[in-house]
């Protein structure tokens, strides 16, 4: 049998959780298992890690791409003049994104050529956890030849967000594990291929997902978006005769990605550079936790209050009347986005395009917000 030796990029500055390492290792020992690179932000998952990737040979396993399939970032553009934002303003206007669009979801996923699901009554809403929409300016321009081909211009606003297949993705995992818990799929038979066709349909519904959600998030502000990237980090694709299982990993193989800090720190826009086979052809996806949930609601509850979340050091406004759901999100929770990108540029697999200042993190307003 084939032993992988797993490789985290990071440096010896950065903290690396000891189980996150651990769960890296038992899963690289996985039968097909063929690479197993950690990422600046892994930390410890359900069993396997996030903020990593390993690359399969023969065999693919649903468990490691996770119930959030097509979980991913899209950027846009808006036409908001970053001079004189509206905070105040546009942080009373943006109600009615938790409940289900108006809109027919059916005759939207089918432009898109999808077919529909028993999910799509979920379609443009964020979801909860680490998903978001932020409104951010871009507060420097770092590489001026890509920002420009991206036509980013830092006199407007940019949208980021964050969200996933929601319960489509979830139904598929569990709909695997009922029958086959956390083993794999041998590619060729029908399971791998039924797999793989409902996964793929996921994917394009996340990303239509995240579509909408800008779309109503730009309607509320009376804003015009232009697309700028939208990638995955919770996948599983082909790449030089592995399969890719992307768990919290960005590509590096697909163009510039944006890397987000947690809520109050910055964001960056870069893009991959060198040898990206070193770093299993990913970049983090994120700063990566630091804390689990519960860990950040008891060390924060007792020396905060919410009203002291909700505005952040960089001066942002958070939305998210989940109280809970305010201190798991806190930015103490998470390890420095600055540190996560200097370990890639050590690495030399990544270059900063622009650095991005989060204005306005929308999260939830509970259905009391409609």
């Amino acid at each position: 049998m084939t032993t992988v030796s797993p490789r985290v990029i990071a440096s010896a500055t950065s903290w690396i959780e000891g189980e996150a390492v651990r769960q890296l290792e038992r899963t690289a020992a996985l039968e097909g298992v063929r690479m197993a690179v950690g990422l600046p932000d892994l930390h410890a998952g359900k069993g396997h890690p996030i903020g990593a990737v390993f690359g399969t040979e023969g065999l693919i396993y649903p468990f490691l791409v996770g119930g959030d399939i097509g979980c991913g970032m899209a950027l846009f553009s808006t036409d908001l003049s970053a001079r004189k934002p509206k905070r105040d303003r546009w942080t009373t206007k943006l109600r009615g994104l938790d409940g289900p669009w108006e809109g027919d979801a059916g005759a939207y996923l089918a432009e898109r050529g999808l077919a529909p699901s028993d999910f799509d009554g979920s379609l443009g809403t964020i979801g909860g956890g680490n998903h978001f929409a932020e409104l951010q300016s871009i507060d420097a321009i770092l590489d001026e030849p890509v920002a420009a081909a991206l036509n980013l211009d830092p006199s407007r606003l940019v949208l980021l967000v964050h969200s996933g297949s929601r319960g489509l993705g979830e139904s598929i995992l569990r709909a695997h594990t009922e029958r086959f818990r956390d083993g794999p799929l041998a590619l060729g038979t029908p399971d791998a291929d039924d797999y793989l066709r409902r996964h793929d349909h996921a994917m394009q519904w996340a990303r239509a997902s995240r579509a909408l959600i800008a779309e109503r998030f730009a309607e509320c502000l009376g804003a015009v978006l232009s697309p700028v990237l939208d990638i995955f980090h919770n996948s599983v694709t082909p790449r030089d005769q592995l399969w890719l299982h992307r768990k919290g990993a960005a590509p590096a193989d697909q163009g510039p990605v944006v890397i987000p800090g947690s809520r109050g720190h910055h964001s960056y826009l870069v893009v991959p550079q060198g040898d990206v086979a070193s770093s299993g052809f990913s970049l983090a996806h994120g700063a990566g936790r630091k804390w689990t949930r519960s860990d950040a609601r008891a060390r924060l509850k007792p020396r905060l209050r919410p009203e002291d979340l909700v505005r952040t050091e960089l001066g942002s406004d958070v939305i998210c009347e989940d109280r809970d759901l305010l201190y798991e999100e806190a930015p103490d929770a998470y390890k420095s986005i600055d540190r996560v990108l200097a370990d890639l540029q050590e690495a030399g697999v990544a270059r900063p395009v622009a650095r991005l200042r989060p204005l306005i993190t929308y999260k939830t307003r509970g259905r009391d917000g409609d």
